[in-house]
């Protein structure tokens, strides 16, 4: 395995990437509005977030209030319609959607409840496609690191309709991290897993989080998963309405 892989950084609000004391993630007044054959949808209605470097942060809040649209603009996948919105030093209102491209390649690892894997490729070339993208020669290397970290080195080969549910979520966080990513985006991971699968699969997240002092945002309706991290942010009508660290017994 190549050593960036074994390479074990602090973790905590100092950890990976934290060069001073600026947020990793900074939003004010963050909106988020839609125009629709029923008039106007305010989404997300001011929204006022600071996320430390190191980080693990549960998002939690009713179907609708506005968690996966907050995921998306902090991605740059979707736009604010008002506010301001800083992630990993760059104001993303100011990139162009291939600046946008290049900021996610180099700073976010993202998970989706659906993998979001490539079928026509091999459980190898999903993991290398960041890599490839970033023009990294080692890209095929790495990835096979990778997959075996998270106990895939006997499905290399094989393409996502051959692997189970529970595999394809450890393909997609083998892709997540294989950057060693400064911020992870994880929206229910756990979401189409059976709940002993799902529990394998939050163990590795949590253990890859930590290996690499990874910034992490986990939006989840399960309160077991969101009382993992060490900060829960309530979201409710498009509005922060509790914002709490958590204490360990």
């Amino acid at each position: 395995m190549p050593d960036s892989l074994n390479h074990v950084p602090p973790t905590g609000p100092a950890g990976r990437g934290a060069t001073d004391g600026a947020p990793l993630i900074e939003a004010r007044n963050l909106s988020f509005r839609v125009v629709g054959a029923g008039g106007e949808v305010n989404i997300l209605r001011g929204v006022d977030l600071s996320i430390g470097r190191g980080e693990a942060v549960g998002i939690v809040g009713p179907s609708g209030s506005g968690k996966t649209t907050l995921l998306m603009l902090l991605a740059g996948l979707e736009r604010a319609t008002g506010g301001t919105l800083r992630v990993a030093g760059e104001e993303l209102a100011a990139m162009d959607e291939d600046a946008l491209a290049r900021f996610r390649r180099d700073n976010l690892g993202i998970v989706f409840q659906s993998f979001h894997l490539v079928p026509t490729m091999t459980a190898l070339e999903n993991v290398a496609i960041p890599l490839e993208f970033a023009g990294r020669a080692d890209a095929f290397e790495r990835a096979e690191a990778a997959l075996r970290s998270v106990g895939l080195a006997h499905r290399l080969r094989h393409y996502p309709g051959q692997l189970s549910g529970g595999e394809q979520q450890r393909v997609a966080l083998a892709r997540a991290f294989v950057a060693e990513p400064k911020l992870l985006l994880a929206d229910e991971p756990t979401g189409n897993l059976d709940r002993a699968t799902g529990d394998k699969v939050m163990d590795l997240l949590f253990e890859m989080r930590a290996r690499f002092g990874t910034t992490l945002l986990l939006i989840t309706h399960d309160p077991a998963l969101a009382e993992r991290c060490e900060r829960q942010v309530r979201v409710g009508d498009g509005l922060i309405v509790a914002d709490s660290a958590l204490v360990a017994a």
